[in-house]
């Protein structure tokens, strides 16, 4: 009970989800995330055409996911302060800039400028922590996780619906026409986002805010024990699911595994990761959401050692997939709520963008030593020992969390 006293004490009164709120961010999330988790399909394709090494795509995808990480913090900024659905209609017009120069890449700085930069500045301020900081201001701190939860699962339908759509996209339109279908697809972002008008001020919860500064916010947090295991700690997520999104498709045919199974793999993973979010999101909301972290990142490990040690078969994909379709997205619940349960709702964007920009570094990391080291050892077994290495760790930095809200002498 203690862990959600302070910022939630003055929203005990029930209140009703506000479902137009939340069905919109879905959607939003469910287009955002859905082409970006679908790129390591348009790898070979492209490189068979542009003659292109795996570094080359390794580096764009590298790059995508440092700037998503870079930006979002600034991008979570100017939401709390101008407006949401402002920042979110930047989303899809840099979404379909992005895709529409990586379809005609004629050189690698074109493929590195939209694939790797204008992609990664749209999922910077189309994602989860835009998101969920819009859906933090409108619904109460007991509602929070599960909201979060809904919302990153409608991210895991984006990924599951996308695989098999750019797939079959690419089966009969080729690699580079499918990328402009989909930018013109992400042209729809500013429609749906419109119900997610509002910054900082507004919404239901606007009246339990802690009245600080930018700066004021930045020196709280970056003093903050807790909130700094928790940004280590997210850094290992981002690693091991951009490294699987960027190269498991490239890895699954390495192993002998007919190409089809990688876009089952995608859909299954993105499936899974619909009940794992949602789960997530329940389970959050009534047990320890740093244990339960620490947990999932054990499980992580525990699924990669298996799949690596024992015997690699279509079933043993399949299988993967599932579990770690289980594990892939439900981080991001409890990580965003204990968020806003330490410091509150109002540079919820901020915040937890920095959080997410750890989260980002470990995925540009995963994603541009993928490909490295593929090139070099021709074979990518030690990036995933690795990420077995990490995810142990982030167990651990995640133990000691403090599940409260920060001190303060307002509050004291």
């Amino acid at each position: 009970m203690s862990a959600i006293s302070g910022a939630s004490a003055p929203s005990s009164v029930r209140q009703e989800m506000p479902w137009l709120i939340i069905v919109a961010g879905s959607i939003v999330a469910m287009l955002t995330f859905g082409p970006r988790s679908a790129m390591g399909f348009f790898q070979l394709p492209m490189l068979a055409e542009t003659g292109w090494d795996r570094t080359t795509f390794g580096l764009a995808m590298a790059l995508q996911n440092l700037c998503w990480g870079v930006s979002q913090p600034f991008f979570g900024a100017i939401a709390d302060k101008f407006g949401t659905w402002r920042v979110l209609t930047m989303s899809g017009l840099l979404y379909a800039s992005g895709l529409l120069i990586m379809a005609h890449a004629d050189a690698p700085i074109w493929l590195h400028i939209g694939g790797g930069v204008l992609i990664g500045m749209a999922v910077g301020s189309g994602s989860f922590g835009i998101l969920l900081s819009a859906f933090a201001r409108n619904v109460t701190p007991e509602q929070r996780s599960m909201a979060f939860g809904i919302c990153t699962a409608a991210g895991s339908a984006g990924m599951f619906l996308f695989a098999p759509l750019s797939q079959g996209l690419i089966s009969a339109y080729g690699w580079s026409d499918s990328l402009v279908y989909l930018g013109i697809l992400m042209l729809l972002v500013p429609l749906f986002a419109i119900p997610l008008r509002g910054n900082s001020s507004s919404g239901s919860q606007s009246e339990a805010q802690y009245k600080q500064s930018i700066g004021e916010a930045l020196k709280e947090a970056l003093g903050h024990k807790s909130y700094l295991l928790l940004v280590s700690g997210f850094f290992v997520c981002g690693y091991q699911v951009a490294f699987i999104t960027a190269h498991f498709p490239a890895y699954i045919g390495d192993i002998g595994i007919d190409a089809r199974y990688a876009v089952i793999a995608l859909a299954l993973i993105g499936f899974f990761n619909i009940i794992g979010s949602l789960s997530a999101g329940f389970i959050a909301q009534r047990y320890s959401k740093p244990y339960f972290l620490a947990w999932i990142y054990i499980a992580r490990s525990v699924a990669v050692t298996a799949f690596l040690l024992l015997p690699q078969s279509p079933t043993s994909v399949i299988v993967f997939a599932i579990v770690m379709g289980l594990l892939w997205l439900s981080t991001v619940p409890p990580t965003n709520a204990l968020v806003a349960i330490m410091f509150g709702t109002r540079h919820l964007g901020l915040l937890g963008g920095i959080v997410f920009l750890s989260h980002q570094v470990g995925s540009f990391l995963g994603v541009w030593m993928g490909g490295y080291l593929y090139d070099h050892f021709g074979s990518y077994d030690p990036v995933w020992w690795l990420g077995v290495a990490l995810g142990l760790f982030a167990a651990v930095v995640h133990w000691p969390i403090e599940e409260k809200a920060v001190l303060r002498p307002a509050m004291a």
